[in-house]
């Protein structure tokens, strides 16, 4: 009897080991899913060195299960955001400039007056990880600091031949509306990032040709409308069912320039976005989007590109911290943060250590220094480089370097300054990396993500973990 009764000790202890083990099943199921927009390796490693030093971390690193992703597209080595996002999206390779399409279907451009070109018969629409959490119940929702109409937020929740049709984009979004998107049922519960643009009519100051006011569309739809940082700090997220904010014509600003009384910051829009979300108690799929990155990088602004992954990294650090209040072991939810794509960002020379930037350091921003004896190094032409430099970009000197011989280091720190790139491109035209990308992942089904996978792969572990 004695006997039994350590049998059943033991055993119920192994039952209650292993239940709280595991994940509960009847609890919501939440994916945060946050992509860096062109948050190639060399520019994580900088934002590092940037923000905390060589030997610091930021949230990024921390993440327990990491893998790289192929980022090749249907038809090039290199992506843009459309492929790549649409990738992660539908688990479909495409074309270059495609947004959630069969990979059969051509990219064509707008006409001069934006309209649609795309034609019968172009592929047709592929099921997005968004949708499909949409039709299982659960809220959905896009943060963005750019258009939420560009690329990588569409991606998400549109189709479409070509991602400058913007104005078609939008449409989708409105419920109810000609040209809406009805696989997303009664409608996105969140969008939050910039781009009024594509929803006001021309005669309102907006781009649309076609006389829609969206913004009252969507409000008499039931949205909570705001576009100023003090209404969104205002918000109560537990009285909202639905929230559109949308705080500039275009893309929001770049962090290091962001008027905090009218934009808020991507970590606030992060945790607002859940909080809302969260009301609907078969959990959520959320995607994050730190796409000026992106943006600072094809300007070759090495120093806006950096604190914008430092407020993408912030961003991500606010989620982790709002899940665990609710989650405290995260069974519930699966937190992804990967990038769509690389850029041409490089680390030159055998600089010595510099440690964070600061006020009177400038850091990964500054001149090459010998690890020897901390002199400046100098090219061929005898002149100073920069630790950050490009592939591809607008400043390149087609002549001898010794005219930068007075380079100084705030000279180079500073946030306009462009870097030198290798090959000369028109302004604001830098161009993608075709290298893999950094994925981390935390939560429920991330030990799934490990070695070298496809974009693709990506969305197929994410439907399972999420169990969609």
């Amino acid at each position: 009897m004695h006997l039994k009764l350590i049998l059943s000790a033991v055993i119920a202890t192994s039952l209650l080991t292993s239940c709280s083990s595991m994940p509960v099943v009847d609890a919501p199921r939440n994916v945060i899913f946050f992509i860096g927009g062109g948050l190639g390796l060399n520019t994580m490693t900088a934002a590092r060195i940037y923000a905390v030093g060589e030997e610091g971390d930021l949230t990024l690193d921390t993440l327990p299960d990491v893998a790289f992703v192929k980022t090749y597209s249907n038809n090039a080595q290199v992506t843009d955001s459309a492929a790549a996002m649409s990738a992660y999206m539908t688990g479909m390779k495409v074309n270059n400039e495609v947004i959630s399409m069969s990979a059969d279907t051509r990219a064509v451009k707008p006409a001069a007056n934006g309209s649609s070109a795309c034609g019968s018969g172009n592929g047709k629409p592929v099921a997005t990880l968004l949708e499909l959490a949409a039709q299982n119940g659960r809220a959905t929702g896009v943060v963005t600091t750019t258009r939420v109409t560009q690329a990588t937020p569409a991606a998400t929740y549109a189709h479409t031949c070509h991602r400058d049709l913007e104005s078609d984009i939008a449409v989708m979004l409105a419920p109810g509306g000609a040209g809406y998107n009805h696989a997303l049922g009664s409608g996105l519960d969140v969008v939050l990032g910039g781009g009024t643009d594509y929803f006001l009519p021309s005669a309102r100051g907006g781009k649309r040709a076609d006389g829609r006011d969206l913004l009252a569309e969507m409000k008499s739809g039931g949205y909570a409308y705001t576009a100023t940082a003090a209404q969104f700090r205002a918000l109560d997220a537990r009285r909202i069912q639905r929230l559109l904010g949308l705080f500039s014509p275009s893309h929001m600003a770049y962090d290091l320039d962001r008027d905090v009384s009218k934009e808020p910051s991507l970590a606030e829009m992060t945790v607002k976005a859940m909080e809302v979300l969260a009301r609907n108690r078969k959990g959520y799929f959320l995607m994050v989007d730190g796409g000026r990155i992106d943006h600072a990088l094809h300007e070759t602004l090495a120093r806006k590109a950096l604190q914008d992954v430092v407020a993408f990294d912030a961003a991500l650090k606010a989620a982790i911290a709002k899940a665990r209040e609710t989650d405290p072991e995260l069974k519930n939810t699966l937190i992804v943060a990967t990038a769509d794509h690389d850029h041409t960002l490089h680390l030159n020379g055998y600089a010595q250590r510099t440690g964070k930037t600061t006020p009177s350091n400038p850091g990964v921003l500054g001149l090459v220094k010998r690890y020897s004896n901390g002199a400046l190094a100098k090219d061929l032409d005898g002149a100073p480089y920069t630790i950050i430099g490009f592939g591809t970009g607008e400043h390149r000197l087609n002549a001898s370097r010794a005219q930068l011989a007075r380079l100084d280091q705030s000279t180079v720190a500073a946030a306009t300054y462009h870097q030198e790139a290798v090959v000369q491109t028109s302004a604001d035209r830098e161009t993608h990396g075709g290298a893999d990308v950094f994925l981390g992942a935390i939560g429920r089904g991330a030990e799934s993500f490990r070695g070298t996978i496809e974009n693709t792969r990506v969305f197929e572990l994410v439907r399972a973990a999420a169990g969609l």
